[in-house]
């Protein structure tokens, strides 16, 4: 089957101020281009479908409109990520046309969506999709722990009989934890047999290895943020779909045997991400961003090309004195959206004002004089900074000595239920 893998669209977020919906409503234009002409089957959609949890209407608008789109040519399997709200996104799933798959239960994990491309007048054989929304530790590490109250999380203070206790506190072992109900799923099916199913699992996490950026949200449990690699494998999944981090890249899956796949070869679980279709931030602005294309045949080889997403307006930055800027030096970013450093010693007159008339789409204009050894660094939180550490350089600055345990302990609980705070908003 030919799949196309996506993530991160992100609808209704902005830019510095800058409304994106066009540009997004753009990329998912060129998607439905994509699945007619190159003969897709179906759409995995790997979580960040929205930017927040109560999303515009005009965003939820243009979703409903591009999976309607998409779901007249091939499959459609979405499922939330740590910006999204599961229940707004899963609202009404069980009314959507068929070919559209809202994949927003925990205790769905381990039950699959089964495309079969004969059910359109394709062929091709039969793909089980795993698909398994973010999983917040904090949120769902009673319901995925084996043996509890039947998949539901006990009353406070209830000590359920015959039941294990959570899981522990973090993304590894929840994650681990899905994966094993999607094992045991593959197994059974293999056993019953009625034809060899590839199999892959759609997930929302930041798996290790990958390379992050500056502009997806925090997802910290316990000082760690980030699943090993080594969970997907052995699970007889030939594809990991994954979604988060705003960088197409592979994530290397240690290499599992023919025993435990079900391949007919030895092979490696595949495992890519494929990044956000717009840069999101600066830090994404060398980014080429993409969507992923996946064939599976037979065997199980999952071959994958990576088809470039539309580019609206260029991200740059560009630095110098405001004289140089307003001459031939910013000629080639006067239609991009630029990050500018003027770099007089003195701040120039109307600097802003004079940037601005040179480059109408400047998001961020900024007077950065060459650096003297007198000049004190003060830290912020801001892009860029993991603000656990800024809070431990400000009680440096303070005290004179950095927090002992228990302040840096009590300082990571604080900044934890504070994210927590914001992504449950």
């Amino acid at each position: 089957m030919r799949i196309l893998h996506t993530s991160d669209w992100h609808l209704g977020r902005t830019l510095h101020g800058v409304d994106l919906l066009d540009h997004q409503a753009a990329y998912l234009d060129h998607l439905v281009d994509v699945v007619r002409s190159e003969g897709v089957g179906a759409v995995l959609v790997a979580g960040d479908v929205y930017d927040r949890a109560i999303p515009p209407v005009d965003a939820v608008n243009l979703l409903s409109d591009t999976v309607a789109r998409l779901s007249e040519h091939a499959d459609v399997v979405l499922t939330p990520g740590n910006h999204d709200s599961a229940i707004r996104l899963g609202f009404g799933a069980s009314l959507m046309r068929a070919g559209v798959h809202f994949r927003t239960r925990v205790p769905d994990v381990g039950t699959p969506v089964v495309l079969d491309p004969a059910s359109r007048g394709g062929s091709g054989g039969r793909v089980a999709v795993y698909a398994m929304p973010y999983l917040d530790p904090d949120a769902v590490r009673w319901e995925l722990a084996d043996g509890c109250c039947d998949g539901e999380a006990p009353e406070e203070g209830q000590d359920p009989t015959g039941a294990r206790g959570p899981l522990p506190r973090s993304h590894e072992a929840v994650t681990a934890a899905a994966l094993r109900r999607v094992a045991a799923d593959v197994a059974r099916r293999r056993e019953e047999g009625g034809g060899r199913l590839r199999n892959v699992v759609v997930a929302h996490a930041f798996v290790v290895g990958g390379q992050a950026s500056e502009s997806e949200r925090d997802i910290r449990v316990g000082g760690v943020d980030s699943v090993p690699a080594g969970v997907f494998g052995g699970a007889g999944v030939d594809y990991v779909a994954l979604g988060h981090l705003h960088g197409p890249q592979v994530v290397t899956v240690p290499g599992v045997s023919r025993e435990t796949t079900g391949h007919d070869h030895d092979a490696a679980t595949v495992a890519r991400y494929s990044g956000s279709p717009l840069a999101y931030s600066f830090s994404e602005m060398h980014q080429k961003k993409s969507t992923v294309l996946l064939d599976l045949d037979a065997t199980g080889d999952a071959r994958t090309e990576l088809l470039p997403a539309p580019v609206p307006r260029r991200l740059a930055e560009v630095a110098g004195t405001l004289d140089d800027l307003l001459g031939t030096a910013g000629e080639p970013h006067t239609d991009d959206w630029l990050r500018v450093f003027v770099t007089d010693p003195a701040r120039p007159t109307e600097m802003y004002a004079r940037v601005r008339a040179r480059f109408p789409h400047a998001l961020q204009v900024q007077h950065r004089p060459p650096v003297t050894a007198e000049r004190e660094v003060i830290s912020v939180v801001g892009q860029g900074r993991d603000p656990l550490e800024v809070t431990h350089e400000f009680v440096q600055h303070v005290t004179g000595a950095g927090p002992d345990q228990a302040e840096g302990d009590a300082l990571r609980t604080a900044l934890e239920r504070a994210l927590a705070s914001e992504r449950s908003a």
